[in-house]
């Protein structure tokens, strides 16, 4: 009886998810999600009000109270940004010198995702380091 080539490995998928190339792309999303967090905490409130939009701010607010909750604990909030960051760049460093595939297209796949990553994690670290500038730096020079 013959096997199916798609029922060989049932955890196939699950393990093509977790390949280096993969987890580093994962990491480098799970950064700019955490990222995203500091900037919607400190950045977004700063700006609004700069701009003229404190109104716009308290009905923000209103309709959403959890940006209450981030501004209040933006220590945890940084902690995580931190430590996801930390992780991606493990994850990262840790593919940087994995092998492509050798079929081309494949190759230059692989490349595009090692590109994609990082290019994900610098947007993330440059959006940490905006958001500790306002959440720590700029109330300390205020």
């Amino acid at each position: 009886m013959a096997t199916d080539a798609r029922h060989a490995h049932p955890a196939g998928g699950a393990h093509e998810l977790l390949a280096p190339g993969k987890q580093s792309l994962w990491g480098a999303l799970g950064a700019l999600l955490a990222s995203a967090g500091a900037l919607v905490c400190c950045v977004l409130p700063a700006a609004m009000v700069s701009l003229g939009a404190g109104a716009a701010l308290a009905s923000l607010v209103t309709a959403v109270p959890q940006l209450i909750w981030l501004s209040e604990h933006k220590g945890l909030v940084f902690s995580v940004a931190v430590l996801a960051l930390v992780v991606a760049g493990a994850l990262l460093w840790r593919a940087r010198h994995a092998p492509c595939p050798a079929d081309p297209a494949l190759a230059r796949a692989c490349t595009r995702l090692r590109r994609w990553s990082i290019g994900l994690y610098v947007v993330s670290v440059v959006a940490t380091v905006a958001s500790a500038v306002f959440a720590f730096l700029l109330p300390a020079l205020l």
